[in-house]
């Protein structure tokens, strides 16, 4: 993997936004930052709205890929503002397919574990005024991703990222997204396979343990 570099930090507490004459209460739209402290369970200073089906201690810090951006502005030929998917982190050289589950990054002070892809939401088209772009973004599995906390510390903008481990045998983010959402016939041995990740987010693991059953009792 080539060197990262973290382009934009983002957080923000949850805000109410009018979209299509309704109105919507999010954690997505969030300001820049030059830094922020990460904790166990939160990021100082930025929060979700609906705690039932975001946050927690799996999905701390949200990442979104840099290079996607320039896809989106070409596909869609509009330009995208910062934190765009909502995410915390925006940098490079770390897109799905490069990044795994139960990889160990150190970001600054702080040690992030690769926890699970981001399961995305219709919110990300309100944030964005772009009723197409949910579907596209699954389409393409440019999700982004989330990490947990493994030790909390300060992240800033000219903060260095390392990957520090990686597991044996792992699993890419872009692979779950593909068997997830296109795989036409997965195998119950494929759905195995991840689940016996144990780094996978409990979230994540759910959802695949009921594909399974599911293929199971076929």
């Amino acid at each position: 993997m080539q060197n990262s570099q973290i382009i934009f930090l983002s957080k923000g507490l949850p805000k109410t936004r009018t979209y299509n004459s309704a109105e919507y209460h999010s954690g997505i739209w969030k300001e820049s930052a030059t830094e922020f402290y990460v904790e166990k369970n939160i990021i100082s200073g930025d929060d979700v709205a609906n705690h039932d089906y975001h946050g927690g201690k799996d999905r701390v810090v949200c990442f979104y890929p840099y290079e996607h951006y320039t896809y989106w502005e070409k596909e869609f030929g509009l330009e995208l503002t910062q934190s765009a998917f909502g995410e915390n982190v925006t940098a490079t050289n770390m897109k799905e397919d490069q990044v795994f589950i139960g990889d160990i990054f150190q970001m600054g002070d702080a040690i992030l574990q690769v926890s699970q892809g981001r399961y995305p939401c219709a919110t990300i088209n309100i944030r964005n005024e772009n009723p197409r772009l949910l579907k596209k973004i699954i389409e393409t599995g440019y999700t982004g991703y989330f990490f947990r906390v493994m030790k909390e510390g300060r992240i800033t903008t000219e903060s260095q990222i390392t990957k520090l481990s990686s597991l044996p045998n792992a699993i890419s983010v872009a692979e779950i997204h593909q068997l997830y959402f296109h795989e036409k016939a997965p195998t119950s041995e494929a759905i195995q396979k991840i689940l016996d990740v144990p780094e996978l987010a409990g979230r994540w693991r759910e959802l695949l343990f009921d594909l399974k059953m599911k293929i199971d009792l076929s």
